[in-house]
């Protein structure tokens, strides 16, 4: 007899997402008196002004708005990519807003991808691309992350679809240049390629490092598809409010899909963030760059005890070697969280070639916990090489 409860072949070929994996099983420690020095989760913990919705008339407080996003919301985000970045984006037609960026990412394979599509993703990767191009039926195709933007020519083949890149980089923190940009359009226009590219930690730069927005170079968005999150840069990430900036004709497609899974982001949330959207960015500006010099001040703390990190200076995260040990990335994580009380996220979640690794992200803890976390992080590596 079948059994009514079995799942798909496709979701049974899908392990949980090892980051949220990580931080669940933070959350149940501590829900327990452990003490965990939290090295793991993808957010930094800013002090935000706690939302007031009084102002809010109840007729759009409890109900749902436009399905491409509020039409004011659209308008500040169009206008932010104009002024910060020199990008012209119509807020009617080439944007869409829903709930978080990682759905805005699958609404966007969702749209483009057939059965049998290959869609390259670079190592170290954001952990959930694969396993949407998966879950979309495509065949994702990892680059090991010693290769460069520059030699992904060798992984295009006549089914590739698309190219996911993540820029600022989570976990390195690699911010790409303009030659490296270029060189993506490139092959982009060479071999009739999306370019997809997630700026979720656009805000999460260093002073003097010029983040560029992939679609400047592409202002008509013949080929460029922008991912971005609104959770991350204003220190919000609970609050899931993501968006897509793409040409009109994919917009259109997107919609659909939005529609059907997602029906509209939370509407008085996108309320309060279209009213408050320069305020609260002048805010955590401030924060941001206080997180990000920590962060690069933690690179320096790892060179102390021998410890390298891939190249990058962005974001909240490294992505930390585990040099002479002989432990692969997911033991060695369970280790440092059960003998230590420490929670980093394995290198694995991030591609093969990264399972030497593990991503630290400094957005959650003081600095003397961090180094606490740090020498934890050393002793294991020691004992175990």
């Amino acid at each position: 007899m079948a059994n009514p409860l079995r799942p798909s072949s496709l979701l049974e070929s899908v392990d949980q997402a090892l980051s949220i994996k990580y931080n669940n099983l933070v959350y149940d420690l501590k829900s327990t008196g452990h003490d965990i020095i939290t090295l793991s989760l993808g957010e930094s913990f800013f002090d935000v002004p706690a939302p007031d919705f009084d102002g809010i008339e109840p007729d759009e407080l409890h109900h749902y708005s436009h399905s491409r996003g509020l039409p004011e919301l659209r308008r500040q985000l169009a206008k932010y990519y104009g002024n910060q970045f020199g990008l012209s984006v119509d807020p009617d037609h080439e944007i869409l807003i829903t709930a978080g960026s990682k759905v805005a990412i699958y609404l966007a394979l969702l749209a483009t991808v057939e059965p049998g599509d290959e869609v390259l993703v670079l190592e170290p990767f954001w952990l959930s691309y694969p396993t949407q191009v998966r879950l979309c039926g495509g065949v994702p195709v990892s680059v090991p992350h010693d290769v460069s933007v520059f030699g992904l020519g060798a992984y295009i083949t006549g089914r590739t679809r698309a190219i996911i890149v993540n820029n600022p980089n989570n976990p390195s923190g690699h911010v790409y240049t303009a030659a490296e940009l270029d060189h993506l359009h490139e092959l982009a226009d060479e071999h009739g390629l999306l370019l997809m590219v997630d700026e979720a930690y656009n805000e999460f730069v260093a002073p003097g490092t010029g983040f560029i927005t992939c679609g400047a170079a592409d202002p008509e968005l013949r080929h460029t598809v922008t991912l971005n999150s609104m959770s991350k840069n204003y220190g919000i990430s609970g609050w899931r409010v993501g968006y897509v900036i793409a040409h009109r004709t994919l917009i259109d497609q997107i919609l659909k899909v939005n529609q059907h899974l997602i029906t509209c982001a939370p509407t008085p949330l996108m309320r309060y963030l279209a009213d408050h959207f320069d305020t609260l960015i002048e805010h955590t500006r401030p924060q941001i760059q206080q997180v990000v010099a920590r962060r690069n001040e933690v690179a320096d703390w790892l060179a102390e005890r021998g410890i390298e990190v891939l190249p990058g200076e962005s974001t909240f995260y490294l992505f930390a070697s585990l040099g002479r040990s002989k432990l692969g990335s997911d033991a060695f994580a369970d280790r440092l969280l059960r003998e230590s009380g420490v929670c980093v996220v394995p290198g694995i979640a991030y591609g093969e070639s990264c399972d030497h690794h593990i991503r630290v992200s400094v957005g959650t803890e003081s600095p003397e916990r961090i180094r606490r976390g740090l020498d934890a992080i050393a002793r294991l590596i020691e004992s175990t090489g």
